[in-house]
Order: C-alpha cells, then sequence, then structure tokens
C-alpha cells in the first residue's frame, strides 16, 4: 500500500494541472449537488415548517377536505367539541388567508395571515416581546423572516392592505412579539388573534359585515402524545364531519410538497450520474494513456493489487480534492444569496450529499481500475 500511495501521489503531483482540470469539474458538480439538496430542503421547508413545529399531535380536518388546511371549513362547535374530550390537554383553532404588508416607498411583502389564539396550541413559542393582551387585540407575532426581509421591529406598527369585496382597506396592527421557524406555504408568516383575522383577512363582498371567524383546522394537544392513534379514533367517532390526522399526515397532503421533493430528489440523483459517468471517462482516458507504463511496472514485478490500489488511490484523493474545493465554493456562494432565495443547508442532507459525491469516484473510476489490472505486460509493451 505504501508503493501504491505513493506511486498516485507522485503522478498526480507530476501531472497537477491535469488532474486540477477533472478535480473542479467535481467541485462544480459538489457545488451543484449541493444547492439543489440545500433548494429541496428549503422549499420543503418553507412549505411545512409551520405545520412541522406545531405543539400538537393531531389536527382536525372537515370531513372530505383530503388533509389540505386551505379547503378545510369548520365551525366554532367543533372547537368545542375537542375541547370537552377526554384526553385533550388543549386545541387551538388555526385560521389561513395571505395577505400584504406596506412597506413604504411602494415596496410591499406578501405574507401568510394565520389566525391562532394566544395560549394556545396554534402560536408558536416567541423569542422576543410578548403574545396578545386579548383575542380582539390589533396587534400581531411575526416571523423573524419578515423581520429580515423588511426590517420590521417589535414595538413597530405595521400597515396591512387587505381586499373587502372590491375596494383596498387599511389596518393598523402593532407588532408585540417575534417568533422564528414558521414559514407557511412559502410565504413568511404573521400571527393575529381570531378576531382580528376575520377583520382585516381580504373578503368577498358577500363576506364582508361577517364577523365570526372561520377556522381551516384545530391543532390537538394530547395528555399523552403516545396515544395519537386511539385518541384519534375517538375523535373521528364523537364529532360528526370531521376526519382527524397527524402532523405527517397533514405534511405529506400540502398541495404540492410530495411531488416537489420527488422532483428535487430526482435532479441529485441525475447530477451525481453525471458525475460517475464524467470522473468513469476521465480515468479511463488516463489509463489508457499510460499503459505502457503499467506494463513496465508488472514487467518488473509490481502485482494486479498494487496497480489496482495506485489507481483507486489516485481516485479517491483526486475526487477528496474535488469534494473539498466544491464544499468550499458552495459556503463563499451561500454568504451572497438574499434571504429570499429558499435554500436550508441541513447538516444531515449535505453530509449524505458529501458521502454520495466521495463514493462516486471509486465507482465512476472501476471500470478503469479493472482495465488497469487486466492489462498484459507484454502486451502493453508490444513484445506479444
Amino acid at each position: 500500500m505504501g508503493l501504491a500511495t505513493y506511486l498516485a501521489l507522485k503522478e498526480i503531483w507530476r501531472n497537477r494541472g491535469r488532474f486540477l482540470s477533472v478535480a473542479l469539474v467535481i467541485a462544480l458538480i459538489t457545488l451543484l449537488v449541493l444547492f439543489i439538496a440545500a433548494l429541496g430542503e428549503g422549499l420543503g421547508t418553507n412549505n411545512r415548517q409551520y405545520v412541522a413545529n406545531l405543539d400538537a399531535q393531531l389536527i382536525l380536518f372537515l370531513d372530505k377536505s383530503d388533509y389540505i388546511i386551505s379547503t378545510s371549513r369548520l365551525d366554532q362547535s367543533a372547537l368545542k367539541a375537542v375541547r370537552r374530550i377526554d384526553g385533550v390537554a388543549d386545541a387551538g383553532p388555526i385560521s389561513t388567508s395571505s395577505t400584504t404588508i406596506l412597506l413604504g416607498d411602494g415596496k410591499v411583502l406578501k405574507v401568510s395571515m394565520l389566525g391562532v389564539e394566544s395560549g394556545r396550541p396554534g402560536l408558536p413559542p416567541l423569542v422576543e416581546g410578548r403574545p396578545f393582551r386579548t383575542q380582539l387585540a390589533r396587534e400581531v407575532v411575526i416571523d423573524r423572516n419578515v423581520a429580515l426581509r423588511s426590517n420590521i421591529k417589535v414595538g413597530d406598527k405595521i400597515t396591512i392592505r387587505s381586499t373587502q369585496g372590491i375596494a383596498d382597506e387599511f389596518f393598523t396592527l402593532q407588532v408585540v412579539g417575534l417568533t422564528e421557524g414558521q414559514a407557511y406555504f412559502f410565504a413568511p408568516t404573521i400571527f393575529v388573534p381570531p378576531s382580528t383575522w376575520e377583520r382585516v383577512r381580504p373578503k368577498s363582498a358577500a363576506e364582508a359585515n361577517k364577523t365570526i371567524p372561520d377556522i381551516n383546522v384545530v391543532a390537538i394537544k394530547l395528555e399523552d402524545p403516545s396515544q395519537a392513534e386511539v385518541m384519534g379514533g375517538i375523535l373521528g367517532n364523537t364529532i360528526s364531519n370531521v376526519q382527524v390526522a397527524n402532523i405527517e399526515t397533514a405534511i405529506n397532503n400540502i398541495p404540492g410538497y410530495s411531488a416537489q421533493q420527488g422532483t428535487v430528489q430526482t435532479q441529485g440523483v441525475f447530477t451525481l450520474l453525471i458525475g460517475v459517468l464524467v470522473i468513469g471517462g476521465f480515468f479511463q482516458i488516463q489509463i489508457l494513456q499510460k499503459v505502457p507504463q503499467i506494463g513496465v511496472l508488472k514487467a518488473i514485478g509490481s502485482s494486479n493489487g498494487m496497480v489496482g490500489a495506485a489507481a483507486v488511490i489516485q481516485i479517491m484523493v483526486v475526487t477528496a480534492i474535488g469534494v473539498g474545493l466544491g464544499g468550499l465554493f458552495t459556503y463563499i456562494f451561500s454568504l451572497f444569496f438574499p434571504p429570499t432565495i429558499p435554500l436550508v443547508f441541513n447538516g444531515t442532507a449535505s453530509a449524505l450529499a458529501i458521502i454520495a459525491l466521495l463514493l462516486i469516484g471509486p465507482l465512476g473510476g472501476m471500470a478503469s481500475v479493472i482495465y488497469a489490472v487486466r492489462i498484459e505486460p507484454l502486451k502493453a509493451l508490444r513484445l506479444s
């Protein structure tokens, strides 16, 4: 192994320009794979983040809503019925809509606006400020992503533009709290009390005078989370015209979530396959160019194992250099991306991508290693 390592590193150093070029190609493939992984994680996070972080084990939907939050509509009686069932620790309504925050100078920020009750499941933990004082307060809790995109701080007042019927209405809300990691349906999120949500949400002309807030779903926190499946059956049998799902089911039924993740993962797999072909092609050409040298090594007594080990070590070193450079380029480029681009470099996903990239080198070069081992000395030296 010592001689194989020496030969592999010596050749890399003597032909460093050629090997650096293929290392840079591997670096670009690494950059692409890591950004695809980060984009997939970012898109998935922006789609599921709020639901995934709910302080609840079950979600109550309207029957036949296909577990889609936006199509579910429950009335207040369903919420009251859930709270009366033994085994339910707490339950909070969640109402969803979208709206626009006016930032000044003609700029706007489109956000998801969720109506939730203070102190109930649905309102996430705060990292700064306080929750709403009352369920009628003209107050708002914002996600940190809203603050990053707008420079809005706790204590500021924001103006919301909402279409009511055929006219635009403007509402002023006081920012009282800040939460983190609560993106919903690809948009930064703000939280308001249910009555305020009903007042300021976009409405049709027929809904203009409506005062009782609609509820899309109810987040249910159980006294014993391990009994989620049993409690789901009890809730479904006790309350009419509803269906119950756990958090994972609710996430998988978010419109477009599964298809989106499948598309991004397919892109990543095809990128890895391209990497295998590129690395395999390069090292195959490399072996063909040094057939006489390999013949000489074998003629003077070098074993097939030593020749094969030298080829594998060479492939692994070049791949590692390329992946290292690619990781460095990815980190540098990520520093310049604005928060509007949904990139999330998840540690586990990035580590799996790097391991896959390190494996594609030996995998792609396997054909060239087999060819090197099978070279006959006499034929290589044209003596047969």
